[in-house]
C-alpha cells in the first residue's frame, strides 16, 4: 500500500497537505495532478497526520490513519484569549490532597490526553509509570528520605543546596515534604540513550499537568523523587524500569484538599527583542 491514497473525487488540488507536510514529502506534478509522496516518501515520513488533519475535505488518507479516524475540531470547545490566560495563569502547585483515590480510568484518560504533546520528529518516546496505592508512594517517598539521609551525611552540596535537613526533619515530625501525601505519582520514562527523550517527557508531563485541573485535580512536580530515582540505587531497583531507562520525571495527583481564590504575581518577563 502506497504511503498514502487521494480520493480524486474530495481533492480540491489546493495543496494545502504538500504546504503543511514538515518533511516535503508530497508533491503535485503538473496544472492538473494530484498530490502524490515523493520517492523517498515511505521511509522519511514521521507519521504526524498533518496532511490528513489539514485537509478539510478528508480527502487524503495515509495508511497508518484515515480522515474518519481523527476527530474532527470541534470550534465551540475552543479557548478564547481570556479562558486560556486564567487558565494558565491559575495553575498552581498542589501540596495538599484529599485522602481520596482518582479513578484509574481519569488517570489513563489524562495519559491519553498527554500522549498528544510534541515530540521530536514525532518519536513518541514517552513511557509511564503510576504508583496508584497512596501506601506504595508513601514508601516511595521514605526511599527518596533515606537518600536525602545518605547525602546529609556525606555533607553532599546538593543537600546542602536544597537543605535537605529541613525537608528529613519534617519527615521525622510525619510531615511529608517528599510526596506530599499524594494519593497517586505518575512518573515518565524512556530510552535513556536517545537524545529528545528528556524534553518529551518533560512536555507529556506539563500536558497532564494541565489537563489535570480540568478533571478538578491537582499535581506538583515530585523534583526530589526524580533526582533519587535517577542517582539511588535501591529506589531505581524498587521502581523496576528497563535497564536501558530512565525516570525523566514525576508529578504528584490527586484531589485538592484547599482551593485557590487569586492569581499571585510573578516576576516581569526578561525579554530581548532584536
Amino acid at each position: 500500500m502506497a504511503l498514502f491514497t487521494i480520493n480524486q473525487k474530495k481533492c480540491h488540488r489546493d495543496g494545502l497537505c504538500l504546504a503543511e507536510c514538515p518533511a516535503k514529502l508530497i508533491e503535485i506534478i503538473g496544472e492538473d495532478g494530484f498530490p502524490q509522496p515523493i520517492a523517498e516518501a515511505e521511509t522519511l515520513c514521521i507519521n504526524c497526520g498533518h496532511c490528513v488533519s489539514i485537509c478539510p475535505h478528508g480527502a487524503l488518507s495515509l495508511k497508518t490513519m484515515a480522515p474518519t479516524e481523527c476527530l474532527p475540531l470541534r470550534k465551540e470547545l475552543t479557548l478564547s484569549p481570556e479562558q486560556g490566560e486564567q487558565f494558565l495563569r491559575s495553575r498552581r502547585s498542589i501540596r495538599n490532597y484529599k485522602e481520596k483515590k482518582v479513578p484509574r480510568d481519569i488517570l489513563t484518560k489524562l495519559i491519553d490526553i498527554a500522549r498528544y504533546a510534541p515530540s521530536g520528529h514525532n518519536l513518541q518516546p514517552v513511557h509511564w509509570l503510576v504508583i496508584e496505592e497512596a501506601q506504595e508512594v508513601q514508601r516511595l517517598g521514605g526511599m527518596v528520605a533515606d537518600w536525602m539521609r545518605s547525602l546529609i551525611n556525606q555533607g553532599a552540596e546538593l543537600a546542602l543546596t536544597y537543605r535537605m535537613d529541613r525537608v528529613i526533619d519534617a519527615w521525622d515530625k510525619g510531615m511529608d515534604r517528599i510526596l506530599r501525601s499524594a494519593p497517586h505519582l505518575v512518573i515518565a520514562h524512556g530510552l535513556k540513550t536517545l537524545p529528545p527523550v528528556q524534553g518529551a517527557c518533560i512536555i507529556a508531563l506539563t500536558y497532564l499537568e494541565l489537563a489535570a485541573a480540568s478533571f478538578g485535580l491537582g499535581t506538583c512536580w515530585a523534583g526530589y523523587f526524580t533526582a533519587a530515582a535517577n542517582f539511588y540505587p535501591p529506589l531505581q531497583e524498587t521502581l523496576g524500569l528497563p535497564p536501558d531507562h530512565l525516570p525523566f520525571g514525576a508529578m504528584m495527583i490527586g484531589y485538592p484538599k484547599y482551593s485557590y481564590q487569586r492569581i499571585p504575581l510573578r516576576n516581569a518577563s526578561k525579554i530581548t527583542w532584536r
